[in-house]
């Protein structure tokens, strides 16, 4: 029996009907997919029935690497890498349609990474169905004025759209973990806010959010030296950074980069 790794945060998926549910999100025939954690395989082994054209595997867990080239030798590729450490886009040529039952400890980080380092003349993926902690896809899928609002939410609300499919209960994993999971489906924006560096929106998140209970004035003037941006974007100082909405933290950061 393979024993799941508390340090790599795994928890396995064994709920038939959730996976069942997660490979009917979108048509995979003929399709190159990326399995991100595929651990002891329950989710690999229901894509492969819907006769992909290929399928890449990452896994960091050196021993369940070896476990997946043997069970499914020939009808998947294994990447026996960090996924925090690699690049996906050097895989296919194709758009690949993902799939992750991500491990909470690293979740937002591989989030974070892969719409930091997107690049639109080589976008790797088309959509992304992931699995992450409840709380952390609240954050995500959460809009302004809310007190789960935040820089994972304006982040990932840039350049994809946001569908929560469903809550999934922690008895559908082994070993059952303490929260309840979400899993999510993500596809690209045919438009979003033009952004020069992608990491200056995330400074200018990482700075207002850093006194998230206080009203912004403070922070502000840590980055804008005077008000002409403020009142450009008819901005009001008085307010706290969870009470202003995506675009004005897109514009702030253009502003940014004007400087």
């Amino acid at each position: 029996m393979i024993k799941a790794k508390k340090s790599l945060g795994q928890n396995f998926l064994i709920d038939k009907n959730i996976i069942e549910k997660i490979v009917n999100l979108v048509d995979i025939e003929k399709k190159e997919i990326l399995e991100i954690g595929p651990g002891t395989g329950n989710l690999t082994s229901a894509l492969i029935k819907k006769n992909p054209k290929k399928i890449y595997v990452i896994e960091k867990d050196n021993s369940l690497a070896s476990i997946l080239e043997n069970e499914y030798a020939g009808q998947i590729n294994v990447i026996n890498k960090d996924i925090l450490d690699y690049d996906e886009s050097s895989i296919s040529k194709e758009k690949l349609i993902v799939f992750g039952n991500l491990p909470y400890n690293i979740s937002t980080e591989i989030l974070c990474k892969w719409i930091l380092n997107l690049d639109d003349d080589k976008v790797w993926f088309s959509n992304l169905i992931l699995m992450f902690q409840k709380e952390v896809a609240d954050r995500i899928i959460s809009n302004f004025n809310l007190s789960t609002y935040g820089r994972l939410s304006i982040l990932a609300n840039w350049k994809l759209n946001i569908e929560k499919v469903s809550d999934i209960k922690s008895n559908s994993f082994s070993p059952k973990p303490k929260v309840d999971s979400t899993l999510l489906f993500f596809s690209l924006k045919n438009k979003f806010f033009p952004i020069k560096n992608p990491y200056n929106l995330e400074k200018i998140t990482r700075i207002f959010f850093s006194h998230r209970r206080k009203m912004i004035k403070k922070t502000y003037n840590q980055i804008f030296s005077n008000n002409v941006v403020s009142n450009k974007l008819n901005l009001n100082l008085n307010l706290r950074p969870q009470n202003l909405n995506f675009d004005t933290y897109y514009k702030l950061t253009s502003e940014f980069e004007k400087l």
